[in-house]
C-alpha cells in the first residue's frame, strides 16, 4: 500500500517536472502564486511581477541594479572576498565552489557604487541563490566595508536584503557578523548618513536582527516574509495558530514593522524621491 502512494506520488512529480521543461522550453514561466504561465521576456520587461496576480518573482543582484541604475553607472567593490572555512563544515567548500559556478557570484551579497538619476548612492544586493542569502563572514565584511566607504564619501546607503539568516556552516563567526554589521550601519547613521533598507521575499533570521531592520526608512516588497524564526516554528513552540499573513510584508507595515510596502514597479520612482529629499536636507544643513 505505501509502496503504490509512493510510485504515485513519484509519478506525479515526474509529470509536474516535465510539464515545467515543456513550458521553460517554450520561453514560458509559472507563476509560484496563482499557478499561471507567462512569457518569459514580458515577465521580465515589466520588473519580474506576475501580469496576473501581481506576485513578485526572486530577482539577481545583476537584475536588480540594472533595474534601478543610471545606465550602466554600476561599479563593484570587494568582489574578490571569498569565504573560507573556518570550521572545516564537511561538504561546505565544495558546495561554495558549485554556488560560485552557478550564480558567477562569490558570495551572497553583491556590494557597489551606482547613480540612480545623478544621485550617487553606495548599495549592496543579496542574493537568495547563494546559499539563500545566509550571512557568513564575508558578506558581513562586504557590507560593513560599504558602510564605512559610504560615510567616507558621504553617499546614502541603500541595502536590499532577501537571506534566510545567519550561515551555520560558519557557526559563531557568522553569528559574530550580526554585531559586526549593526556597529558599521549605526556609526554610519551618527555620522549623518541616510540609510534605506528594502526587504525582500524573504529576510528572516540574522539579517533580519541585525542590518536589514536598522534602516531610517525601511521598505518591504509585498508578499516578503520579514520575520526571525519563521511561523511554523513560532507555532510549534506556543502551541497557537498565529493570525493570517502573519510576517508578511503587510502585516508589518500595518503595525508599524516597516514603513510602506512598495511594488517594484514604484520602486525606483520611490527612493530616487527619498534620495532627493535627503540630499535637499542636506544641502540645507551645511
Amino acid at each position: 500500500m505505501i509502496s503504490e502512494v509512493l510510485s504515485k506520488r513519484k509519478e506525479r512529480f515526474e509529470r509536474l517536472k516535465r510539464i515545467r521543461k515543456q513550458g521553460e522550453n517554450q520561453g514560458l514561466i509559472s507563476c509560484p502564486e496563482c499557478k499561471k504561465e507567462s512569457d518569459k521576456a514580458e515577465i521580465k520587461a515589466i520588473g519580474k511581477v506576475c501580469p496576473h496576480c501581481g506576485y513578485h518573482f526572486p530577482m539577481t543582484p545583476a537584475e536588480r541594479i540594472r533595474f534601478l541604475e543610471d545606465e550602466k553607472s554600476f561599479r563593484e567593490m570587494d568582489s574578490e572576498l571569498v569565504s573560507a572555512d573556518p570550521l572545516l563544515f564537511e561538504g561546505y567548500g565544495k558546495k561554495l565552489q558549485e554556488l560560485k559556478d552557478k550564480t558567477k557570484h562569490k558570495e551572497a551579497v553583491v556590494c557597489g557604487i551606482m547613480k540612480m538619476e545623478e544621485l550617487p548612492v553606495a548599495i549592496a544586493v543579496m542574493d537568495s541563490r547563494f546559499m539563500m542569502g545566509s550571512m557568513g563572514t564575508v558578506v558581513g565584511e562586504k557590507i560593513a566595508r560599504l558602510a564605512e566607504y559610504a560615510g567616507r564619501k558621504k553617499y546614502p546607503l541603500l541595502i536590499f536584503s532577501a537571506s534566510g539568516g545567519a550561515r551555520m556552516q560558519e557557526g559563531l563567526f557568522s553569528l559574530m557578523q550580526m554585531a559586526k554589521t549593526s556597529a558599521a550601519i549605526e556609526q554610519f547613521k551618527e555620522n549623518g548618513g541616510f540609510y534605506l533598507s528594502v526587504l525582500t521575499n524573504p529576510t528572516t533570521g540574522g539579517v533580519s536582527a541585525s542590518f536589514a531592520n536598522l534602516g531610517d526608512i525601511i521598505l518591504a516588497e509585498p508578499g516578503a516574509l520579514i520575520c526571525f524564526a519563521g511561523p511554523r516554528v513560532i507555532e510549534q513552540t506556543i502551541g497557537e495558530k498565529l493570525p493570517e499573513g502573519f510576517q508578511r510584508a503587510e502585516f508589518l507595515e500595518e503595525h508599524g514593522m516597516v514603513d510602506a510596502v512598495v511594488k517594484r514597479g514604484d520602486m525606483k520612482k520611490i527612493l530616487t524621491t527619498l534620495l532627493k529629499m535627503h540630499s535637499d536636507i542636506g544641502k540645507k544643513l551645511q
